[in-house]
């Protein structure tokens, strides 16, 4: 990524700097059990237009189930991707609901092998799990998560694909979902049908419950697969290890920063799951905010005129495809390998820390809105005054980039929010509250010892 692209704004990178301070002492600790979380530094849905937890309360775990084969072309090496099997199979349906979920299960295919038509026959090929996401119309998103893996079978043959798509965030949780699915497709197909209706029948858990599936397999016995939702909704569908693996220090703040003001952002790499696993943690490093632009964490062949669109974007490219890209002149673009080393930390505690280290960020930057917001006389919706909160920022070197950052539509977005919604006070307003008290006490202190 090159840093021209942020001329202008070389002293917000600098405030960020100091984040990572903290994280290399994480780093330094990795094999210590409880690292200290960072204290608060001068510095900063998941996915993009996160999802409220409470809205799946009710709903089912899954939409759907498919598993995705390639079927061969008549021109030579070339495959087409095919729906070979369909869980729960809807055949009641309205004219309308037919080609909107044939629009749909066609994207799937798509999506699940992104690469394009041509393939080799293999005998050997790792399994491997990513995710995507699926935009409506109406703006609403879905997310599809996929596990390739070669079929059971002799001699070379293409892989195959399973994919659940979910209104549900939570990579993890899916991973594990997916490893008891690969254990009963090494037995039967048949063996997926009543582990899988089992699963769309229990309830989602909330954020921290569990909730237990009964299956039975032969030979194996009545098995119960305990399913657990992490306690943060907020980053149980990131892992960001595989962005600090991939990503030195610097390059992820240059990342951040570039996101923030809504740029146009390239990643490419060999792995689809690196791929999935960096866009969201790049949009999550957002939160309270989330990206409103183009996101498309593993852009398929077919789609990569996106990258000619002038707006604003968040893509994830396959190496192979890196030709394709014509005309990089007004894209940040790196390509994205993953480093030698590994990073001992479990996800948990790096999660924890990074994502509090963001939001640090926030809070001190731009967390003085909430003075900024004034109800609409007996109306229960607010007017935000952005220009008095532009002027208002602290220190004044942070208003070039407090008025840069209310011009993003990610901004606006969160504001509209807040405007519509005065008397909600979430995760972001209870850090502010805490950050404000602590710095009312440290002031009177400070006047105290003065005096």
């Amino acid at each position: 990524m090159s840093r021209e692209a942020f001329e202008g704004n070389s002293s917000t990178l600098g405030k960020l700097g100091s984040l990572f301070s903290n994280l290399q002492k994480l780093q330094r600790g990795r094999t210590e059990k409880t690292p200290a979380l960072p204290p608060s530094s001068s510095l900063a849905s998941a996915g993009p237009r996160s999802h409220d937890p409470g809205h799946l309360s009710g709903q089912f775990f899954f939409e759907y189930l498919v598993v995705v084969g390639l079927k061969r072309k008549a021109e030579a090496g070339s495959y087409e991707p095919q729906i070979t099997y369909q869980f729960p199979k809807r055949d009641s349906l309205a004219k309308f609901q037919k080609e909107e979920e044939e629009k749909s299960l066609k994207a799937i295919a798509l999506f699940c092998f992104p690469e394009g038509v041509n393939w080799a026959p293999l005998t050997e090929y790792p399994s491997e799990t990513f995710s995507f996401v699926l935009t409506e119309v109406d703006g609403s998103r879905r997310n599809g998560y996929c596990r390739r893996l070669l079929p059971s079978g002799r001699g070379a043959r293409p892989p195959e694909a399973y994919c659940i798509i979910s209104r549900l965030a939570c990579f993890g949780l899916f991973s594990k979902i997916f490893d008891e699915v690969e254990k009963r497709r090494q037995k039967s197909m048949a063996m997926i049908y009543p582990f899988m209706q089992s699963l769309r029948e229990a309830p989602v858990p909330a954020p921290g419950n569990t909730v237990k599936i009964t299956s039975f397999i032969p030979e194996s016995g009545t098995e119960i697969i305990s399913l657990t939702r992490p306690v943060d909704s907020r980053l149980e569908h990131v892992d960001f290890r595989a962005l600090f693996r991939c990503l030195g220090d610097e390059e992820v703040l240059e990342v951040f920063a570039a996101t923030v003001l809504e740029r146009r952002i390239i990643f490419i790499a060999d792995e689809l799951s690196t791929l999935s696993q960096v866009l969201h943690a790049v949009a999550a490093l957002l939160y309270p905010f989330a990206w409103q632009h183009t996101f498309i964490s593993i852009v398929p062949t077919v789609l990569i005129d996106v990258v000619m669109a002038p707006t604003p974007y968040l893509l994830g490219i396959t190496s192979r495809m890196r030709d394709s890209i014509t005309d990089t002149s007004d894209v940040s673009g790196r390509q994205v390998t993953i480093a030698t080393s590994c990073c001992l930390c479990c996800a948990g505690e790096l999660n924890k820390v990074v994502s509090e280290a963001f939001l640090s960020f926030f809070v001190k930057t731009v967390g003085h809105f909430t003075g900024h917001v004034r109800r609409r006389g007996g109306s229960q919706t607010a007017i935000f005054h952005k220009e008095k909160f532009c002027k208002a920022a602290e220190p004044k070197a942070n208003r070039p980039f407090v008025t840069l950052f209310s011009k993003t539509q990610m901004f606006d977005i969160f504001i509209q929010h807040v405007e519509r919604n005065p008397h909600q006070e979430g995760f972001f307003h209870k850090k502010i509250a805490a950050y404000q008290k602590a710095e009312k006490t440290k002031g009177g202190w400070a006047r105290g010892r003065v005096v």
